[in-house]
């Protein structure tokens, strides 16, 4: 019998098959090739390590071809692994992160479209929409579709009337190699103590985690930098895993100042032939130092030697559609399969890392003070209950007054607010109706820019109706409550000549745009920035110097474990920006509920108390770090069909000291993009196998071709 390979294949549903070795070839494990499957050939990857017992039967089917792509190096390999069995996800689509689609193409020439300056003969929304997103773009008809955020199908309708020239473009230019002497920093003498740990780690090689923590403005970046140069200096690979790809521009920029040259980026936001130019180096190991989201812990790195996860306590780490993985987690683990240093840098360190430098499983370096002698800054409660805002208005009294005496000094200043659009909510006077979105359980959020109500979990968009969809009455429509629009317009109309900028995932689409942003503050043609979280991150501005929290409460309801840690940390995080250069910092929190455990702690920086308490909680709960958790979502179109697969998922749940089985329950978002949904919540003690019960579970359970179950192994979202 011909020698035989086992191959993953990219096939959704299907296992590792076994096939026949072509006839004077020898295959090694981490190839890319084509099989025969049924009477096409698909792509799939030679692997090992695999249980099972091989094909021994007759007939078996030949490899039919070796395809021209960078090997899935045995580390990598084992990664994915480990991802598939940790997250229960197939290893195909794990495989899928690693072989996206752009690694098949090579760096050959690529065809981009650019407009021609010829106007269509006619003219659509839809093709208004792509016109004006387009102006000085070129890209794939995918790359133009994404940017414009219209239909491949508009886009090639452009094409074939001439609005779109097409043009022969080579793949991505690289820049220049990173050098690691190129401008070192002078370092405080904490900074140098945590960089040479750093170093050391990295010249030493094998596997040592690190949690660098250090309040905001305390020079992680400059730290870290330096565990980068000693990666670059021993001819590794270094990755840079940021929560945003709005950061990247910014961030490039400080690397670029360090190194003498920027990084390669790896983020959806690229160019097809920018992303194929990014593949082939980061494989064959010429760029050396990458900058990228999540999705870059997956791409067959040659040689990697150090990972930073900046910002490690975001929850954007946790992705929430198809493998539910952690990057954070998974940043570990690879450190861990490819023996080399990964530094989780953050000035509120998530408490499952917390806990893990407790035990000394992770080494803690800190930074306790910012660098330059720059003062933390002052942070003090506004109790709306006694110093409301006006009716109709939602900054308090004495946050309006310190937003006037900064102005006055020509110093900037940043309102916060967790909540995107004009209002989170539009209701009928006339009735007490709710909008709601057709396709989920969820209000309709009224956008006043676009003039639209958009759901903010499918998507869905409409323009607000003249009358109310229930009862049919005109101009009873009413918005309630403030989004970030809402309180714009009242900066607006109270301070009229201030130049604002609004901060939100609405208007910083892209890194170039984020660029342009960071350009106009730190040129002064800004004075009152709004925002939501995206604010929060990594944005270093001399010159503000006041921070207002409009409602900070917000984070505070629901069922959610992490309401709290999460709600701390981001308030942190946003006051961090205040007061980062010579001139003090002030933060103003509008709160119901000032005397409360996070905001006295918020309040006197008292860190350290308040992260003991939640990990008291948790530790008493057995919730995680001290448990487990996994969500189970149920899902059918049909209501019935979901409730009853989630019933028969709890009828059959395993009985086993140290697990219990919560629900089935309604979700929380009952119904999302069409699909009536269920949960059941599974805790655990750490001694369980929890990945091998549920997949037991699962498969001795038949469910309908209708329903669908979802995974979440670790879930940081309760919806």
């Amino acid at each position: 019998m011909a020698e035989q390979v086992r191959v993953v294949v990219m096939q959704a549903g299907l296992g590792p098959l076994d096939y026949a070795m072509p006839a004077g070839q020898s295959l090694e494990a981490g190839q890319a090739v084509l099989v025969p499957l049924g009477p096409r050939q698909i792509m799939g990857v030679v692997w090992d390590g695999l249980e099972g017992p091989a094909f021994t039967g007759k007939g078996l089917r030949a490899v039919a071809g070796v395809l021209p792509l960078p090997l899935v190096p045995e580390p990598l390999r084992r990664l994915c692994d480990w991802v598939a069995d940790y997250y229960l996800a197939s290893l195909a689509g794990v495989l899928r992160m690693v072989l996206p689609s752009v690694a098949a193409l090579g760096e050959r020439q690529i065809v981009e479209y650019r407009l021609s300056g010829t106007q269509p003969p006619r003219l659509t929304p839809e093709r208004s929409k792509a016109l004006a997103a387009l102006e000085g773009r070129a890209g794939t008809v995918r790359d133009l579709a994404r940017a414009a955020d219209v239909s491949e199908a508009v886009i090639r309708g452009l094409v074939n009337v001439g609005v779109l020239a097409a043009e022969t473009v080579p793949a991505g230019q690289l820049p220049a190699p990173p050098d690691p002497d190129f401008a070192p920093p002078a370092l405080e003498p904490a900074q140098a103590d945590a960089a040479r740990a750093l170093t050391e780690a990295v010249a030493a090689g094998g596997f040592a985690p690190f949690l660098l923590e250090g309040v905001t403005g305390s020079g992680k970046t400059e730290v870290y930098a330096e565990a980068i140069a000693a990666a670059l200096r021993a001819g590794g690979q270094a990755l840079v895993l940021l929560p945003e790809i709005a950061l990247t521009a910014a961030f490039t920029a400080r690397l670029a100042a360090r190194f003498g040259s920027p990084p390669v980026a790896w983020h959806s936001d690229l160019k097809t032939s920018e992303r194929r130019a990014a593949y082939a180096a980061i494989a064959d190991g010429r760029a050396r130092l990458v900058v990228g989201a999540r999705s870059a812990l997956f791409l067959p790195f040659k040689d990697l030697r150090l990972t930073i996860v900046d910002e490690a306590h975001e929850t954007s780490f946790k992705q929430e559609d198809g493998v539910h993985y952690h990057a954070r987690d998974v940043a570990v683990m690879r450190a861990q399969f490819e023996g080399a240093t990964v530094v989780l840098a953050s000035a509120t360190p998530a408490i499952e890392t917390r806990v893990q430098a407790e035990r000394g499983t992770y080494r803690h370096l800190l930074l306790p003070a910012r660098f330059g002698g720059a003062a933390m800054p002052d942070i003090s409660a506004v109790d709306l209950r006694k110093t409301p805002p006006v009716r109709g208005r939602w900054i308090a009294p004495p946050l309006a007054a310190a937003i006037s005496e900064t102005l006055a000094r020509a110093e900037q200043a940043l309102l916060f607010l967790h909540r995107r659009g004009h209002a989170p909510l539009t209701l009928c006077r006339a009735r007490g109706e709710k909008i709601n979105c057709p396709n989920c359980t969820a209000w309709m959020v009224e956008h006043r820019l676009p003039r639209r109500l958009a759901c903010h979990h499918c998507g869905h968009e409409m323009t607000v109706p003249p009358a109310c969809p229930s009862c049919g009455e005109p101009d009873t429509l009413v918005a309630c409550g403030p989004g970030v629009e809402r309180i714009a317009e009242e900066v607006a109309a109270t301070w009229g000549a201030a130049r604002i900028a609004l901060v939100t995932s609405d208007t910083i689409t892209s890194p170039a745009r984020a660029a342009a942003l960071v350009a106009a503050v730190e040129g002064r043609e800004i004075d009152i920035l709004i925002g939501t979280q995206l604010v929060t991150k990594g944005f270093h501005f001399p010159e503000l110097t006041l921070v207002g929290v409009i409602d900070a409460d917000l984070g505070l309801s629901g069922g959610d474990l992490r309401a709290s840690e999460r709600t701390f940390a981001q308030i942190a995080q946003v006051a961090g920006r205040a007061g980062r250069s010579a001139k003090p910092g002030r933060v103003l929190l509008q709160t119901h509920q000032p005397e409360a455990r996070l905001m006295q702690a918020l309040i006197h920086g008292d860190a350290a108390a308040f992260y003991a308490h939640e990990t008291a909680t948790r530790r008493d709960l057995t919730l995680p770090p001290f448990g487990r958790l996994a969500a189970l979502i149920v899902s059918s179109e049909k209501e019935p069909e979901a409730r009853a697969a989630a019933q028969a998922l709890a009828e059959a749940a395993p009985a086993r000291t140290g697990l219990q089985v919560l629900g089935p329950a309604p979700a929380p978002l009952a119904m999302l993009r069409g699909r009536h949904r269920f949960r059941l919540l599974v805790t655990a003690r750490r001694t369980v196998p929890l990945s091998a019960i549920l997949r037991d579970w699962l498969v001795r359970v038949p469910l309908g071709n209708s329903v669908r179950v979802v995974v979440d192994v670790d879930p940081y979202s309760f919806m």
